[in-house]
């Protein structure tokens, strides 16, 4: 067993550290190992030996010294060495006088050999017999700094009496716990913005701001619908303004405002800032605010402006590039894909059956290619009337033709040209169905695994704040117990 030095000893306690000591790693044959809580429960079955006898058979294997069982390997210790550290927890149990005091501050004790245990670090226990021998107190190499920091507050050693080599590994170790936990609040901030703006089932702020966000879409586009009116386009050709107007003006200020907000706080709590600017549904953001400000900035830069010798073109000219700009106003209604899983879906299959779409589109263009001369031949020779100008203008009759929308201003009115007209539209019925199927069932298949992952998206964070709030309920818990019970550690294991 391990034992320490007499009073004259010149052995170098500094130098003692977890990794060199060859003891540790292999007991010398005097160390046993020990099977925590055999005693404590024989004890327990024991009669009741009364006071008296107890406190005789206390007195009497207590004698000059004590072994210390921490974690299995045992120390010989005498008690003369702890009368200089009575705060110390060795230094109570010296202190102790009945077998109920010592089981508050050990895990276990053998009456019999007089052997007390403790279930913690054998590595920083050595330590600490060091400090209580020599009056050196160095901490370990091979230890976590908050880890040695738990050990000294359990043995009741301040830390105070480290070296001063020892310290600053202390002093850094408190830094970067304070750092990390400046950290630890911005990532949970981001994290919390990040739900708000992203995931609208994250809670109530998710959902406030999601609903904020489709009431504004609604408003900008009532709002452009109602600017379109004859009433409005006669003021604006007019160069006026009235108090309808002037509203108009402010509700589309309030709407780009929040647009404005609503893109800022996307790109603040997005991780990769570049990756932001390259999705779709963000590019659409951009080309829908940025012409109320390229809008101002022309209004305020053509006021009095007219070119020398040029009329009112130029006026006209910056009036048209004012619609064109308005009208991008509409793009807002795109940003209803955010929160809505239906056009989520629909972007989904967009992509997936590019393939599909293609083979459409070349379906249409050979039967098109096919049905426009013959039947611009036969309407030609044929017809008393000639309404197919040209085979490119044929090409809108078959386009509409094989669609199956038929608006009707071109009709073919021989025989022959309506035959050719049954032909392209049966035609276009069996061409438009062979990739519209698959189309559906890509449709269908993407619909169903937006709806999966958002239910497990659900589900992990329900799991994810119930375990948080367990776990704070847990540590709640149990810094309440050692605030009732702040010595005895036995209770904490069983």
């Amino acid at each position: 067993m391990t034992l320490l030095a007499g009073d004259g000893s010149d052995y170098d306690y500094s130098a003692l550290s977890c990794a060199s000591d060859s003891s540790f790693n292999c007991p010398p044959l005097h160390e046993e190992e020990a099977i925590k809580g055999a005693f404590y429960k024989r004890a327990q079955k024991a009669p009741d030996l009364g006071s008296i006898h107890e406190e005789t058979l206390l007195s009497s294997a207590r004698k000059l010294y004590a072994i210390i069982n921490v974690g299995g390997l045992r120390y010989q210790l005498p008690w003369t060495t702890l009368e200089d550290f009575p705060l110390s927890r060795l230094g109570q149990l010296h202190l102790c006088s009945s077998f109920d005091e010592i089981m508050c501050i050990c895990d276990d004790y053998d009456v019999t050999h007089n052997e007390f245990f403790f279930d913690r670090n054998p590595c920083a226990f050595r330590t600490i017999l060091t400090f209580l021998r020599a009056g050196k107190l160095r901490s370990l190499r091979e230890m976590c700094a908050l880890s040695f920091r738990e050990e000294l507050l359990y043995w009741g050693v301040p830390e105070e009496s480290l070296e001063w080599c020892c310290r600053g590994d202390m002093m850094e170790t408190d830094s970067g716990h304070r750092e990390h936990a400046a950290e630890t609040r911005v990532n949970r901030c981001m994290s919390q913005l990040r739900d708000m703006v992203e995931r609208p089932h994250s809670g109530l702020p998710g959902k406030i701001f999601a609903c904020l966000s489709v009431l504004f879409v609604t408003i900008t586009a009532v709002n452009l619908s109602i600017s379109t009116m004859p009433a409005m386009r006669e003021e604006e050709e007019a160069g006026k303004c009235s108090q309808m107007c002037y509203n108009i003006f402010i509700v589309e200020t309030v709407c780009v405002a929040w647009f404005s907000l609503e893109f800022t706080l996307r790109f603040i709590q997005d991780r990769s800032k570049l990756a932001f600017l390259r999705h779709p549904l963000n590019l659409i953001d951009v080309v829908a605010i940025l012409p109320y400000y390229i809008t101002l900035v022309v209004d305020s830069t053509s006021k009095g402006e007219k070119k020398l010798g040029s009329g009112n073109s130029y006026l006209d000219k910056v009036g048209l590039v004012l619609r064109v700009l308005r009208a991008l106003r509409i793009l807002y209604v795109m940003r209803l894909a955010r929160h809505s899983l239906g056009l989520q879906t629909l972007g989904l299959t967009a992509r997936r059956c590019t393939r599909e779409f293609g083979l459409l589109l070349l379906f249409l263009c050979v039967a098109i290619a096919l049905y426009s001369p013959l039947l611009y031949l036969i309407e030609n020779e044929m017809a008393a009337t000639q309404e197919f100008t040209s085979i490119p203008a044929t090409y809108w009759w078959a386009v509409i033709t094989m669609t199956t929308v038929g608006y009707g201003d071109m009709v073919p009115r021989s025989i022959p040209g309506q035959v050719v007209a049954l032909s392209s539209i049966l035609s276009g019925i069996l061409l438009m169905a062979f990739p519209v199927t698959s189309i559906f069932h890509t449709f269908s298949r993407s619909y169903v695994e937006l709806k999966q992952e958002q239910q497990r998206v659900l589900q992990r964070r329900t799991h994810f704040l119930l375990r948080g709030r367990m776990a704070g309920l847990g540590s709640k818990l149990s810094l309440e117990s050692d605030m009732m019970f702040p010595i005895r550690s036995s209770d904490r294991h069983d």
